[in-house]
Order: structure tokens, then C-alpha cells, then sequence
């Protein structure tokens, strides 16, 4: 098996601050559409949230977190990614309608770490696309650079299959759907790990380890 590319690491974007910035009429027209949907798919999915934050980086569109707790368990979700849709970055003319469209998933027990400052690099990834280029989907490694909240062992994730908690919205064609996409936070070991043996290898050692994929202070699972 030949091993895979690294993780693509997500470069620091330059912040325009993390208020709730004002909505112009641009934006609004660009939005309004899509935007109101996806909201509306992750509380009929996840309930209501119980926070939210809204980052603006240089060059992007506004992205947005909201946090939703169902008993133990905190959720975060993107809303902004899926406004745009992602194309192929060799692409000489960038196709504004047709592409894939996605959110980010992040779920972790509650009340271990402060996990509310993932908040700003889940942004970053959502950002991604817009600024990097990227095409997200099921199986890529995505890295951050730095721990994902305080003093977390991850530094990376990896996107999982869509479907399971939130599932696809449908569009009006030719608008692909939106797919929500759950990232499962690796260790610098697991991430490695990953990169040679692939992300189904690296999830069926978590399934036959029994690796709680949720807490936010595990350990790396075995790799002998």
C-alpha cells in the first residue's frame, strides 16, 4: 500500500476579529438562500444551540460556530463553509454554482477540557476552502497546526462520512447538497499512523480498540 500524502495543513488566517460583525447587503444576497437552510437542518438535527460565534477572516466570508449539548455531550458545527461551493484547486475558472458543498461536525464530552477555544480553529477549517482551495471530503486529514483547544493531544482530524448525525440537505439543482462532515480529532501518532495505512485502517483500530473518539483527553490508540 503506498502511503498517503501528508495531512494538508491549514496555514493561520489573518482574523478580522471574532465580534458578530455587521451583515451588509451583499453578503445578505449571497447568503440568504442557502445559509437559512443549513441552520435550519442542524436544529432539526441537534436542537437549539445554546451559543454561537461568528469569525471574519481577510478575504473570506463570515463563518459562524454554533455549540449544541445533548446531555454530555457539546457539538460544534460550522455555518458558512456550505455558502460557497468548494472547487477543484487546479481549476482555471472557479464554477460559483456547481461543486460540493459542506459543514463541519466536532462532538466531544463536555466538562473535561475548555473545549469552547476549538471555536476559532474549527473557523479556520470551515475557511479552508475559500482560502486555501481545498476540496474537504470523507478521509482527508486536515491539520491545524496547534492544539485544538488548551491543552489537547490533537492537533489534526480526520473528516468522516456524512449522514450519520445530520443528515444531507438537498438543493434546488444544480446546487449539490450539503453534506455535514464529523471530524474525529487524531493524535500526532494516529495522524501519522493514518498517513501510511489509510483512514478505514486507522477507524477500524479505533473500532476494535474501543477508543472513545469523544473525549477530548484520550490517549493515542495502540499502533504495534
Amino acid at each position: 500500500m503506498l502511503p498517503e500524502p501528508p495531512a494538508k495543513r491549514i496555514s493561520r488566517l489573518l482574523c478580522q476579529g471574532s465580534a458578530l460583525p455587521g451583515t451588509d447587503e451583499f453578503y445578505a444576497r449571497r447568503m440568504a438562500d442557502v445559509l437559512p437552510l443549513v441552520e435550519a437542518r442542524l436544529r432539526s438535527a441537534l436542537g437549539e444551540p445554546d451559543a454561537r460565534a461568528a469569525v471574519t477572516f481577510l478575504g473570506t466570508d463570515r463563518i459562524e460556530v454554533l455549540r449544541f449539548h445533548e446531555g454530555d455531550i457539546v457539538r460544534y458545527a460550522s455555518l458558512g463553509m456550505s455558502a460557497q461551493p468548494m472547487t477543484d484547486p487546479t481549476a482555471v475558472i472557479a464554477d460559483p454554482v456547481a461543486g460540493p458543498r459542506a459543514e463541519l461536525v466536532l462532538s466531544v464530552r463536555g466538562g473535561v477540557a475548555d473545549t469552547d477555544k476549538v471555536l476559532r480553529p474549527l473557523a479556520v477549517l470551515a475557511a479552508s476552502p475559500q482560502v486555501e482551495g481545498l476540496v474537504v471530503a470523507p478521509g482527508a486529514s486536515l491539520d491545524v497546526g496547534e492544539p485544538l483547544w488548551p491543552g489537547a493531544p490533537f492537533t489534526s482530524v480526520l473528516v468522516a462520512e456524512p449522514g450519520g448525525l445530520v443528515e444531507d440537505l438537498e438543493l434546488d439543482a444544480p446546487l449539490e447538497p450539503v453534506r455535514f462532515l464529523p471530524l474525529l480529532p487524531m493524535t500526532p501518532n494516529e495522524a501519522a499512523w493514518k498517513r501510511v495505512h489509510g483512514a478505514q485502517a486507522l477507524q477500524e483500530r479505533w473500532l476494535n480498540h474501543g477508543t472513545d473518539l469523544r473525549d477530548p483527553s484520550r490517549k493515542s490508540v495502540p499502533l504495534d
